[in-house]
Parts: structure tokens; sequence; C-alpha cells
């Protein structure tokens, strides 16, 4: 074999491969579009009222491919372009990774536009909606049987995420591990959140056995004084704070507790005694956070934070990992892993989602083009 043949098939199997790994990552809008028809989908740069999920744009075809796919329809009565409420709807809530991977893999999507005529206004006169109004979004069966309620009024992830869920129990259906995980952080009100302060031996295997109590939505690990601590934030509905001490203890996660206020303090004595200590320091966060899982490619795909609560966790105790991620996120953890040098950030601690997930795909995407160029040129230099 020559030296120029041999160059030629490694070029070829490099380009292959870089083709199908950025292929794999971002399959499902293109699935989608296949599986309705690029006459009935959105095609080209689409609308930001329409968030990054690919859309079918007819009814009557979407209801179609619901009956041959046994899947339901969620229909998006949407004003495109619209005002600032359709693009922050599009931008933050139909962008959302998790929001848009159950949308496309669990029901067929339609989107109708609520301020033109033709079929759009005729679905539109079909379920009685207003004309150019703010987002609304039904979920039903193909015979057009209501699955959830109707999503309106309040525009946010949390309440798209709560109709989908209730679609899926509706239906007797396999809830995903990542839509239940995204619908539960959802479904704590701001005020409802308390936290606990909670002193151990390891913050590193603290943070992951605490990672695990139901009613936990985020840990964070690091200093009070000398001591290791890792800060709990909790839902008050679920877990009260007497009970995440008790739980601490039993985890050997609770030598000490920081109170933050003198209702914290009373029921902590009665408790840990004298070993609880009113205090008003902040935590120091450790440079690790959530230590397990940064020591893994599964760092650099974007998660909600209790979604990479529990991942830590589960890497820690070698549990099923990949069953908490979404099936964007299983392909983003492919392309990590097979290009581990394509210059990936850490997404943990990210507060964005939707921001670290485009970084992402700017990484993929610029990668791309870089082997792209180094193929050129790789042919360039064997004379083909």
């Amino acid at each position: 074999m020559t030296i120029k043949t041999l160059v030629r098939g490694i070029s070829k199997r490099l380009g292959f491969l870089l083709s199908l790994s950025f292929l794999l990552f971002c399959t499902s809008c293109a699935t989608s579009r296949r599986a309705a028809g690029t006459s009935s989908a959105v095609v080209g740069a689409q609308p930001r009222e329409l968030g990054a999920i690919a859309w079918n744009r007819s009814f009557d075809d979407a209801l179609e491919h619901a009956r041959k796919r046994n899947k339901p329809l969620l229909v998006l009565f949407q004003e495109v372009p619209g005002c600032g409420t359709c693009t922050d709807y599009g931008d933050k809530v139909l962008s959302h990774p998790l929001i848009v991977d159950a949308v496309e893999t669990l029901f067929v999507p339609v989107a109708i536009y609520n301020n033109i005529e033709g079929d759009d206004e005729r679905v539109l006169k079909m379920f009685d909606e207003p004309a150019w109004n703010n987002p609304v979004v039904r979920i039903m069966t193909a015979d057009k049987r209501p699955l959830a309620p109707r999503v309106a009024d309040e525009y946010t992830v949390g309440q798209l995420a709560e109709a989908i869920l209730a679609a899926r129990v509706a239906q007797n259906r396999e809830i995903p591990a990542y839509l239940s995980t995204l619908a539960e952080e959802q479904a704590a009100p701001n005020n409802h959140l308390e936290t606990a302060t909670l002193a151990m031996h390891c913050f590193w295997e603290g943070e992951s056995a605490l990672g695990d109590v139901p009613g936990i939505l985020s840990t964070r690990a690091g200093f009070v004084g000398k001591d290791e601590v890792v800060e709990v934030t909790f839902d008050r509905d679920r877990i009260d704070y007497a009970s995440i001490i008790k739980k601490a203890q039993s985890l050997d996660c609770a030598s000490r507790v920081y109170t933050r206020d003198d209702g914290q303090q009373r029921e902590a004595s009665q408790i840990v005694s004298s070993n609880a200590v009113r205090s008003d320091e902040r935590i120091r966060p450790d440079k690790d956070p959530k230590y397990y899982l940064s020591q893994t490619p599964y760092r650099y795909v974007p998660m909600v934070e209790l979604q990479a609560m529990r991942i830590n966790h589960a890497i820690h105790e070698k549990g099923d990992v990949d069953g908490l991620l979404s099936p964007s996120q299983l392909r983003l953890l492919e392309l990590v892993q097979r290009f581990p040098d394509a210059g990936w950030e850490s997404a943990i601690g990210s507060t964005d989602i939707v921001a670290a997930w485009k970084k992402a795909e700017v990484v993929s995407r610029t990668f791309a083009e870089q082997e792209s160029r180094r193929r050129r040129h790789a042919r360039m230099m064997s004379g083909d």
C-alpha cells in the first residue's frame, strides 16, 4: 500500500466518523423533519418563537403521523412573528434541551400560527383559540382527546413539563427519568425552598450521599471555617429541616450543623445538641464541585441542577448514569467520548442550560470545521 493510498483511506475514515458523530448530536431535529415530510415541517431559519423544536406545520399531516406512530400530538398555538412573551417562550422554554427532547421523542409536535389566515386559522377555530394571542399548548390523542390541561398564562418550563408529565400518566406510558427530574426541580416554589449547612469528614462523599435524599434539590460542597460542609437546598413541602438533619446523621454527614437563623438553631440543637452552631459565615465553595461528576466526560454535558446532583451520586455508587440522561444528552456524551480533545467546556455549575447547550453546539461545529480543513489539507498533500 502506498503512502498516498494510506493517507486517502485515513482521511476518508476520519471524515466519516466525524460526520457520523456530528449527525448523531443533531439528529433529533432531522429525524422529526424526515418523519413529518419537508413539505409540512418548519424548514430553513426557524423563528425564535418556535424555539429549537422541529415542528410540523400541517395539523392534518401531524394527525396522520400521530396515528401511524401511536403517539399523541403536542400542538403549539403561537404568534409568529410575536411579542416579547412569544419570543421569550421560544428562547427559554421551547429551547430548553430537556423540553426539546421530550416534545420531539414523546409526541408529534405541530405549530399553528395564530395570526395568519388559511389552514392555521381553520385549526385555530377548531379549538376555539383566540387569534393574536400569547403561546398556548394543547396535548391530545390522535382523535383530539385532551391528555393534559391547556397550557396558557404561565409561560415557564415547569408548567410545560408538568403538562407533558400529566399526558404520559394519562396514557399510562413510561416517564423518562430526565423528564421526571426536570418536572420535580421545576415544581418547587422558590418561597418553599430552604438550605441546611452540614459538616462532615469528607464533603465529596457527603455531597454524593445527600444527593440521593428525596426532597433535596441541589447540593454545594465547600468550607465553613475549617470544616468541610455540604449546603443542601430542599423543598419544605417534601422534607422538613429536622428530617434533613436526621437523615444526614444516618449518612454520617452531620458532625456539626451550621444554622442560619434562630429557628434552625432551636431545631438543630434538639437533634445534635452542642454540635448546632449559629453562624452567618458563607460557604466557601470547593474548587471541584460535584467531584465524582467532574472526574468524568459527563461534566461536559449540560444538565439541570437536580440531574447533575443525582448523576454525581450515581457515578460514585456505580449506578445507572446514562438512564438519567435525555436522548440528546446521550448523543452529546458520545461525541465527547469520541473526540475528547475538541475543546469542550465543563458545564458543572452552569445555571442556564440553554446557554450551556448552545456553547456545546458551537464547540461541535467548530471542531467539525477544523477537521474538515484538516481533511482538505491531507487530500492536497496526498495529491488527490
